[in-house]
């Protein structure tokens, strides 16, 4: 492993060295490239650089422990006590950073959110959790763009979807996709009684062109008018597109825009991603039957976390973690759930690897 990061540090100090010079600065395509990679390896130069200066003082303090002065010789155990806690945390940590980074993890996403079982309720808890997501983005400093929404006309969505964009929101919100389940007192129900409703959450890479090339001959492209619920004309125009990819039969549409131009714009945008992730999923079950492993295989049918209301509970049932914060889960608060998630699949990846 210590090769490996002497090799990873040698090549950042070189990435530096080729950053300072003229020529590089001059071509911004070529000096965003090598400032991303320099900026990418930075963390595990960093811990690596701080596991060896603590490896260095625990050797210092060794030969201090075997002085003469009794005062020096206490001074340097209890140094040693300090680094030897230590050590151990940033050595996990140096292992975690040397996993095989997801090519997808920096890339934006396309959130999707429909309704399942429910009817109403499961279309109010849609846009529930469409504000939650967004609550959410916007702490981390993300940029929310409403792609498409189908909205009932009493406050839920059928259907939401929308781009996230920033640093990393991938590599956060992948463990997102499955089916939420919710359990609450429904507005209407005058027994008091508990409902149960689903959603489904699908997060997608936003796939750019380079990522997926879609040609003209592989695509039909209809238009129609736009209308609200209810059918409610939404506008005069014939402005709604609706693409449907002829080779897997996918079909995206969009009416949120008065803009013909844009609707199609943005139902490529969710097409490209929807492909993408077709591809990534047909990677990822090959990978999965290869080794006999269903982890992350991005069964978007499994439940995978309860909002229980009346308890003020949530519960993820892949890691089996509850917490009773719920009004503030709904707020946008998901740090502590996204990071235990996030532990726990790097935890995953370590058994692999030290089993491979």
């Amino acid at each position: 492993m210590f090769a490996k990061l002497e090799r990873i540090e040698r090549s950042f100090e070189d990435l530096e060295k080729e950053l300072a010079q003229p020529e590089v600065f001059s071509d911004q395509e070529r000096y965003r490239k090598l400032a991303k990679t320099h900026s990418d390896m930075g963390e595990i130069v960093k811990v690596f650089r701080e596991y060896r200066r603590l490896t260095q003082e625990l050797a210092d303090n060794k030969e201090l422990a075997r002085d003469s002065d009794p005062g020096i010789r206490e001074m340097a155990q209890a140094e040693m006590a300090a680094i030897e806690e230590r050590l151990p945390e940033l050595e996990a940590k140096l292992k975690i950073l040397l996993l095989p980074k997801d090519p997808l993890d920096d890339k934006n996403i396309i959130l999707e959110i429909r309704a399942g079982t429910g009817g109403e309720e499961a279309a109010l808890f849609v846009a529930d959790l469409y504000r939650m997501y967004a609550r959410y983005a916007e702490s981390q400093g993300w940029k929310v763009e409403e792609l498409s929404t189908h909205d009932t006309g009493s406050g839920g969505y059928k259907e939401a979807i929308a781009s996230i964009s920033g640093d990393k929101v991938y590599s956060k919100l992948k463990y997102e996709s499955g089916a939420h389940r919710v359990q609450r007192v429904p507005a209407t129900e005058s027994q008091g009684r508990i409902h149960t409703s689903a959603v489904t959450v699908a997060i997608l890479p936003e796939a750019e062109e380079v990522d997926v090339e879609i040609r003209p001959d592989e695509i039909r492209v209809d238009v129609f008018r736009s209308s609200g619920p209810g059918g409610q004309s939404v506008n005069t125009t014939d402005s709604a597109i609706r693409v449907t990819h002829l080779p897997t039969g996918l079909v995206v549409s969009c009416q949120d825009e008065k803009s013909q131009h844009k609707n199609k714009a943005k139902a490529l945008k969710v097409l490209r991603s929807r492909l993408l992730q077709l591809e990534q999923d047909r990677k990822d079950a090959e990978y999965n039957e290869a080794r006999r492993n269903q982890v992350g295989s991005g069964d978007r049918s499994e439940r995978i976390r309860t909002y229980n209301f009346p308890q003020s509970r949530v519960t993820d049932h892949r890691i089996n973690l509850t917490l009773y914060k719920l009004a503030a889960v709904m707020e946008g608060d998901l740090d502590d759930l996204v990071q235990a998630l996030v532990s726990h699949y790097q935890a995953e990846a370590l058994t692999r690897q030290a089993g491979a």
